[in-house]
């Protein structure tokens, strides 16, 4: 097993175009990063596109000799895509905000990366419950919430006599799903 490499390391790495410190920095980072701008009106396209030019930029730092990093390279990277990000928005129309323009006080990157990382973890343990769930309730709160289908489609699609069926039948089944979701929520958080 290939030990993982520190942060200088891999910024001396990614100087020296070494596949493999690349590779560590876009495991570790790219996850973040595409979470990020596709919660914020992004496509994957969009966050491989931003990531790319993120990297870039932390390619150029990295060889500059004057350049010091005096953050994680996960936050350094994660601070200047959502720059990029936002000032693309902001470009496209597509978001106003004091912080492209730098105008107001913004939250420190530090505290919306440990956000994100948050909102990702509470994301994956509800995937993870949603998966143990089992059928018919996993298919029946997909359709319901993710595919934005009727109680009147539900009825036909799972064979319930009537809509209140199917209503409490999704009402069952996200009892189930909150009851998972909160034993592994507690789980981690202990």
């Amino acid at each position: 097993m290939i030990p993982e490499l520190d942060d200088k390391d891999l910024l001396e790495g990614l100087a020296k175009n070494d596949s493999a410190a690349i590779k560590e920095i876009y495991t570790k980072n790219f996850g973040i990063i595409q979470s990020f701008i596709i919660n914020n009106s992004g496509t994957q396209d969009d966050a491989r596109d931003i990531f790319q030019e993120a990297m870039i930029t932390l390619y150029e730092k990295a060889n500059d000799k004057d350049f010091v990093l005096t953050s994680q390279i996960r936050t350094y990277l994660y601070s200047i895509a959502r720059n990029l990000w936002l000032k693309k928005l902001y470009k496209q129309n597509r978001y106003v905000s004091a912080e492209v323009t730098g105008l107001e006080e913004t939250i420190a990157v530090e505290d919306d990366l440990e956000l994100h990382e948050q909102k990702n973890e509470e994301y994956n343990i509800m995937m993870n419950a949603l998966n143990s769930l089992g059928e018919p309730c996993k298919t029946l709160l997909e359709e319901f919430y993710l595919n934005n289908k009727d109680m009147t489609a539900l009825t036909e699609m799972f064979g319930y006599t009537n809509s209140d069926n199917a209503k409490n039948q999704k009402y069952k089944c996200l009892v189930r799903l909150k009851k998972l979701f909160f034993a592994n929520y507690h789980n981690i958080k202990e």
